[in-house]
């Protein structure tokens, strides 16, 4: 389920499977199918990410 957050002032749609945030709500769904689907994440579909999780 796709959620949303706040990031330096404006907001990010979360995919919860990679974590990757997308502008809209639409790709961020569309990255959740792939990734549930396929078990990695698209290229193409990654490219349009605008929020990147910090792993430690």
């Amino acid at each position: 389920m796709v959620r949303r957050i706040e990031v330096d002032g404006g907001s990010a749609y979360i995919c919860e499977i990679c974590g990757l945030g997308y502008a809209d709500e639409e790709t961020a769904r569309e990255c959740e199918k792939f990734c549930s689907t396929h078990g990695a994440c698209s290229l193409e579909i990654t490219r349009r990410a605008v929020y990147f999780p910090k792993r430690f």
